[in-house]
Parts: structure tokens; C-alpha cells; sequence
């Protein structure tokens, strides 16, 4: 069987014109190769930038969350626990994406937190701070 498949093989012949190849002019790779260059880029970077996207957003609302629990605690006139949720707050603010209610927000909550020791003022701050936040959210 390998012999007849080989005598098959031996007495194929080729035209030169098939196996033979054009080249095509060098501006056509550089077009395509910047064609699929930036293909790439565009698939990969929209993932990326829409994954920061969603992440700013989880940190307002964490902020947020973390922003309530404060005012709840400067009620009950818990400040050590205002103070630990306005910082956790603070953090995530810092985190999420800025803006003219977010920068104000992160003001109020440093607020909160210098008068943690005076309760009521400290406790106006994070409610200031739960409004800027609710309308970043």
C-alpha cells in the first residue's frame, strides 16, 4: 500500500504558477497589520475601562452604605462607631469616580471624622454626606 501511494505521489507534478506566491506591496501589511493592531486594542480596552466603570460605581455606593450606618451610629451617639464608618465611607469615596457632589461628600465625611468626639456635629456631617451621596448614586 506505501508503494502505491508513493508511485502515486512520484508521478504528481506541479505547476509552477499554483505554489508560486505575489507579494503583495509592503503599504498593504502595514494597513493590515495596523487594522488588526488596533482591533485588539479596542477588544481588549472595553472590558478593561468598563470594569473600572463598574468598580467607581460599587465604591459610591459602598460609600454611600458605609455613610448611613454612620448617621445611625451618631443617633444612637455612638461616635467611636461614626468614626469607624465614616472613614470606611471616606475610603470608598476616595475610590469611586469624581465629581462636584463626590468631592463634597468627601469633605463632610472628613468632617465627620475630626468631630467624631462631638457627636452632634459630627453626625450633621455624615448626614450632609449621605446627601451628596444619594445624588452621586
Amino acid at each position: 500500500m506505501l508503494s502505491a501511494l508513493h508511485v502515486t505521489a512520484a508521478h504528481c507534478s506541479f505547476d509552477k504558477l499554483t505554489l508560486a506566491t505575489v507579494e503583495e506591496p509592503v503599504e498593504m501589511k502595514i494597513q493590515r497589520v495596523a487594522l488588526v493592531v488596533t482591533a485588539i486594542s479596542l477588544l481588549a480596552g472595553v472590558p478593561f475601562f468598563s470594569g473600572l466603570a463598574l468598580a467607581a460605581d460599587k465604591h459610591a455606593a459602598e460609600a454611600l452604605e458605609h455613610a448611613k450606618e454612620a448617621v445611625s451610629h451618631g443617633k444612637q451617639g455612638h461616635g467611636d462607631f461614626l468614626k469607624k464608618h465614616a472613614e470606611e465611607a471616606l475610603r470608598h469615596a476616595n475610590g469611586a469616580t469624581k465629581n462636584p457632589h463626590m468631592d463634597k461628600a468627601i469633605t463632610h465625611l472628613n468632617q465627620a471624622i475630626a468631630n467624631a468626639l462631638k457627636v452632634g456635629m459630627a453626625t450633621q456631617h455624615a448626614e450632609e454626606a449621605v446627601t451628596h451621596l444619594s445624588k452621586v448614586n
